[in-house]
């Protein structure tokens, strides 16, 4: 395969759109680009998100958090349309001044408190419930080790392999060879780590699981870019059996469902107010009765 030789400027200038899927939002600024407030509903915690791999990791908490009677960790779920731009909006700025979801603001104290990137959001509300982030000094720094792994690694995935081998608006040879060798190795060190543990930090399941579910676990199953057979995720034996006994938990199914605006419409739950929306408000549901 031959590709065209790119020399780049002296200086880079922000000449035309870079193409490909979500190109519209892409931009070298950051701030709002229009007001807008978010809603606020009527629990404490007010999450705003879409189903992508880190939006899945908050929503998959809270409802383990829920699961095991943390009544607390009640939540509403507001839809946050990135491609539609939401994400620039005043308010979710002052939320996330990255302009990426999820955010969580918790209002159950005197002061609103933001939080934002996932991998804190999985800390405070694992150390605001006591649950899921062990207390053991040795076991606490392996959870939190597996932790930070992800957020390092996981762009590697969607910034790097996903884009350039699906979203991409030409097929670039060099870069999809780059980031399928880089994917391929971050499956083998999860395969050799889940080889003796049944799941990443140890025996317990953790935020370190529900971090790296939604973005190693999506590949193996074939959920995330259509890539199983690209990458041979079949090979790695041990993260395919994780995340078949993950992607079984309830609070994981219902989890992934929150603030999904795409998929299957009976997988769909854009915005998320209650438990029993998962019965009522499903996108199918509510087409069927309008």
């Amino acid at each position: 395969m031959t590709e065209e030789t790119y020399t780049p400027s002296k200086v880079w200038q922000w000449t035309k759109p870079n193409g490909g899927a979500f190109a519209n939002i892409n931009r070298p600024t950051a701030g709002a680009t229009h007001d807008k407030e978010l809603p606020v509903g009527r629990h404490p915690l007010q999450l705003y998100s879409l189903a992508t791999p880190n939006g899945q990791k908050v929503t998959i908490l809270l409802e383990e958090l829920l699961a095991l009677g943390h009544a607390g960790a009640e939540y509403d779920a507001w839809l946050i349309r990135i491609n539609e731009g939401d994400q620039f909006g005043s308010g979710f700025v002052a939320a996330n001044p990255n302009s990426k979801i999820p955010a969580l603001v918790d209002r159950s104290g005197p002061q609103p408190v933001r939080v934002f990137e996932s991998g804190a959001i999985l800390t405070y509300l694992a150390e605001k419930f006591g649950a899921f982030l062990p207390t053991d000094s040795a076991a606490r720094a392996e959870c939190l080790s597996w932790l930070f792994w992800q957020m390092g690694s996981a762009p590697y995935i969607g910034g790097g392999f996903g884009h350039f081998y699906a979203y991409a608006p030409i097929k670039i040879e060099y870069a999809i060879d780059r980031f399928a060798l880089e994917a391929k190795r971050q499956l083998d060190v999860l395969d050799q780590q889940l080889a003796e543990r049944r799941f990443i930090a140890g025996d317990e399941y953790t935020i370190a699981d529900i971090a790296i579910w939604p973005w190693y676990g999506g590949l193996v199953l074939g959920t995330a870019y259509e890539a199983g057979e690209f990458l041979s995720v079949h090979e790695y034996r041990n993260v395919l059996r994780w995340a078949e006994e993950i992607g079984a938990r309830p609070a994981v199914k219902r989890g992934r469902m929150v603030n999904r605006a795409f998929g299957p419409l009976d997988e769909q739950l854009r915005e998320r107010h209650d438990a029993s929306d998962f019965e009522t408000r499903t996108q199918d549901r509510l087409e069927a009765a309008s």
